[in-house]
């Protein structure tokens, strides 16, 4: 194991990342092609448990197939209740990037430190309802820190702007802290997210939804490069 594909995460920002679970899976393969071909260069795996969430996705032989099929780095969102005894399965699997809730662990710090003892990337979530200050123990020990806008495994919620004001805080502490944010990402939030310092920006449905991929990615990237003062 090695952290190589972390430094491709860092390199790539800022940048789109479509989450899978709004691919069709019965047709993986080609869903997977069709970003590659639309210029995505990282993949957002959603991973449930029906537990910590109350909604169940996939596991393991998803991101297995995923990686046998695609070298892209596979950022794997643990939306779970013991990350701990999944974290290395998940990197057995082939993901690069592995986060977990600091809502469903007592001791952040552990946590990211045993995931980094398995050579990947180490992300901490936290959802809008959750007191920024839950991170300040562990900020030390990852290193990227994934804000919701929405809470996590909830569908059809509207966009939350604290979202916005934690990850212009978090920028203005930590400058070289990665940050993602995930839920509601549109052409309509994505460049008030990036205007703010966010590096990472999980897609969904303004994606998978629209009928080009090249498109909708490249309409995505205009908006957040405009934010962006049209550099990268």
């Amino acid at each position: 194991m090695n952290r190589a594909k972390l430094d491709s995460i860092r390199g790539a920002g800022p940048a789109i990342l479509p989450s899978v679970l709004n691919c069709d899976f019965g047709n993986l393969m080609a869903e997977v092609d069709r970003l590659r071909e639309a210029g995505t260069e990282i993949l957002h795996l959603d991973v449930m448990d029906g537990h910590f969430v109350p909604n169940l996705t996939f596991g393991m032989p998803i991101v297995e197939g995923l990686r046998r099929h695609t070298d892209m780095p596979l950022d794997v969102h643990l939306m779970i209740s013991d990350p701990v005894t999944y974290a290395k399965p998940m990197v057995d699997a082939g993901a690069d990037m592995l986060t977990f809730h600091v809502e469903a662990v007592k001791d952040p710090v552990e946590v990211a430190g045993k995931v980094r003892d398995l050579g990947v990337g180490v992300g901490v979530a936290i959802n809008p309802g959750t007191p920024l200050s839950e991170l300040d123990v562990c900020l030390d020990s990852v290193d990227m820190v994934l804000v919701m806008s929405v809470e996590a495994g909830f569908g059809g919620q509207t966009f939350n702007p604290v979202a916005i004001d934690r990850i212009r805080e978090l920028r203005s502490r930590y400058p070289e802290l990665l940050l993602e944010i995930d839920g509601g990402i549109n052409l309509s939030t994505i460049g008030a997210a990036r205007e703010a310092g966010c590096d990472l920006f999980v897609v969904g449905s303004a994606i998978i939804s629209s009928d080009d991929y090249t498109v909708a990615v490249s309409e995505l990237n205009d908006a957040m490069m405009s934010a962006n003062g049209g550099s990268r």
